[in-house]
């Protein structure tokens, strides 16, 4: 690993930890094993490693979330994949999605320093909850209002339906945050969520 790399994962630990605001970029190139001059070499200061770890936060997510199918920037390139769904083939999707939401340490790690950082710094609240709250929810949206034009799902507004869909799932990824030992329990909660908002709007026949 690069120092690049090994400079964002550990400024991601110790903000995670403590606090953006707590963390100086001496604590960081201690951590690395480096000085700090030798840091400025790789980034500007403090800020720029925080964006550093945003972007390449968001570049993975973005990587996972492409390879099932669930491209947040354009919902067109799913309906194919959505329009003829299983219930079982969605609840798998979604168990994936908040699998990867809770352990790359990249993303887990990010949303437990916007959870410490959300009173304190509405500038960073505001960047997390765009990118991965009101994102996933114009998807979500924008999907649903293209699987209706195509009468896969019943007719309803679909800013409700994606609020209905989305709400649970992150309410239940908030939870295995704060007890990951009942992780198992909250994954078997979250898959009865979205087999029953399969049954109550999809169109598709009653599976076997």
């Amino acid at each position: 690993m690069g120092t690049k790399q090994r400079i964002l994962r550990e400024a991601l630990r110790l903000f995670s930890q403590k606090g953006y605001d707590a963390v100086s970029v001496e604590q960081i190139a201690d951590a690395v094993g480096i000085k700090a001059p030798s840091l400025y070499k790789h980034y500007k200061g403090k800020r720029d490693i925080f964006d550093a770890i945003f972007e390449e936060t968001a570049k993975r997510y973005g990587e996972f979330t492409d390879s099932i199918s669930v491209h947040m920037g354009d919902s067109d390139q799913d309906l194919a994949v959505f329009g003829a769904i299983t219930a079982d083939t969605l609840a798998e999707k979604v168990r994936s999605l908040i699998a990867y939401s809770l352990h790359d340490e990249f993303v887990s790690q990010l949303r437990r320093l916007v959870t410490i950082e959300q009173f304190r710094s509405p500038e960073l609240s505001a960047l997390y909850s765009q990118r991965y709250v009101a994102q996933i929810q114009q998807y979500h949206e924008g999907l649903f209002r293209r699987m209706i034009a195509a009468s896969v799902i019943r007719r309803e507004d679909p800013e409700l339906l994606a609020l209905m869909y989305d709400a649970p799932i992150l309410l239940l990824l908030g939870e295995c945050d704060r007890h990951p030992e009942k992780e198992q329990e909250i994954m078997d909660t979250l898959e009865g969520h979205v087999r029953l908002f399969y049954r109550l709007f999809s169109k598709q026949p009653p599976e076997e």
